[in-house]
């Protein structure tokens, strides 16, 4: 049975007609045409669809629309703009990071959640924070040295 859900995506609040268990990806994608967060295994083993709720790196293929509550979501397309990126977006372009970029999202987002948390992480608190994530490209060594400048940019 469908139910009104009031999402605060990005600052903006919408509101979603949806089954409870929906999961948040499919009403920022389907509903919202969100394209950030990506479908990729739909299992919360790849990365490729994480989003922020209230700062935390969430998988969004598998939580349910209820249960983001009054929950604050925030996409790549949230963190920063392309006149005012983010950090971590800057370092990515800077260290030349994107190849076929399908997976990005799930590597900033995790990376950006990491250093809200932890303003200058060692290698091995990146490579612990950053090890659900996947990426077939083998960009790997790139992204470390992007997440690096991102949190010596931020620090």
């Amino acid at each position: 049975m469908s139910q009104k859900f009031s999402l605060n995506v990005n600052g903006n609040v919408h509101t979603v007609d949806a089954d409870p268990n929906m999961p948040l990806l499919y009403a920022l994608r389907d509903d919202l045409g969100l394209n950030n967060p990506r479908f990729g295994c739909g299992l919360a083993q790849c990365g490729a669809c994480t989003v922020h709720i209230n700062g935390v790196a969430t998988r969004s293929c598998v939580t349910p629309i209820s249960a983001v509550g009054n929950g604050k979501v925030v996409t790549l397309a949230g963190l920063g703009t392309p006149e005012k990126p983010h950090p971590l977006q800057a370092a990515f372009v800077e260290e030349q990071v994107p190849q076929c970029g399908y997976c990005l999202n799930g590597w900033v987002m995790t990376a950006a959640a990491l250093l809200d948390k932890k303003k200058k992480p060692s290698d091995a608190e990146i490579k612990d924070a950053l090890a659900g994530v996947k990426c077939r490209c083998g960009t790997h060594v790139a992204i470390m040295r992007a997440v690096k400048r991102a949190a010596a940019m931020m620090g």
